[in-house]
């Protein structure tokens, strides 16, 4: 059984829309500062290739670990986990080891404290984007939350002014690349799953069941995010300290945090963090009574 027409043709509209905004968006930020031809240009090009298709096969485990009904937020610390060893290994074996640059940047206290916040909030859009991934599908879930270059370049141009002196074209550039992407979103969001997509869902959940041994019935709840059902479990005590020493490790790192000199419109900083805060706290709350975070 297969997808409508209909839907079909929301998913792929939405998703190359999304790309096609991506693309405008790229060259909009492209000034006569970058050359567009020559060895660096084809270096930049292969990179974001490259990129592309080493994230585009992470989405394999992805789809393995929510078909097993696995929760977001052990998949968020496993992932996160993973990511961090992988570049220490990279650091120490191709960046000159204990002498590399990364491990330079414990003397340099003051900025410590930023790059820590930015993996935080890193993580917290993961965390979000993981249980998009779960409930709403990769192949929407993925694309929507890939919107999140629309508040990249909020942040660069309103609060940073990258584009205070970019000519008309960039600015049109920049115009028809968001609008495209919001088009892309509108079309992706309206693509409802329909009962031949949850049939055809439900027969993969039976033959990962029967691949690794996994009950069936276990599985669907966890599907669902009622794994749990009515049973409420406490915070065990290392829950507890694991948050202290995390608070405590941001506490001390901000104690001997500088403020760079940037230049930036503080106005804009107050309206986008709040428009920040209520999109937190609003999609939070309605994650938590649909889902329980499960």
């Amino acid at each position: 059984m297969a997808l409508t027409g209909k839907t079909i043709t929301k998913v792929v509209l939405g998703s190359l829309c999304i790309v096609a905004a991506a693309i405008i968006l790229g060259f909009s930020m492209v000034h006569g500062d970058i050359s567009p031809n020559g060895h660096n240009a084809l270096g930049r090009v292969l990179a974001a290739i490259g990129a592309s298709l080493m994230w585009g096969t992470m989405y394999v485990p992805y789809r393995k670990a929510y078909l097993s009904g696995m929760n977001p937020l052990s998949f968020v610390t496993v992932f996160t986990v993973g990511e961090l060893l992988t570049m220490f290994l990279l650091a120490w074996t191709l960046d000159g080891g204990r002498h590399s640059s990364v491990f330079q940047l414990v003397r340099g206290g003051q900025f410590l404290f930023w790059l820590f916040l930015g993996g935080f909030v890193w993580v917290i859009g993961d965390m979000f984007q993981q249980f998009a991934a779960k409930y709403l599908g990769i192949g929407r879930g993925i694309p929507l939350s890939n919107t999140n270059q629309l508040w990249g370049l909020a942040w660069g141009a309103l609060v940073f002014g990258e584009l205070a002196t970019a000519d008309a074209k960039h600015k049109l550039l920049v115009v028809a690349g968001s609008a495209v992407m919001i088009v892309g979103a509108l079309f992706l969001s309206r693509a409802k799953a329909s009962a031949a997509k949850h049939s055809s869902k439900n027969e993969a959940l039976e033959r990962e069941c029967d691949r690794y041994g996994l009950d069936y019935n276990e599985v669907l709840l966890a599907q669902k995010g009622e794994e749990f059902g009515h049973r409420s479990e406490g915070r065990r005590w290392w829950d507890y300290v694991i948050i202290l020493a995390a608070v405590a490790v941001f506490i001390w790192l901000g104690a001997k945090a500088v403020v760079p000199p940037l230049a930036m419109n503080f106005r804009w900083v107050a309206v986008l963090g709040a428009l920040l805060l209520v999109s937190l706290i609003g999609c939070g709350y309605r994650l938590y009574k649909q889902t329980g975070f499960s």
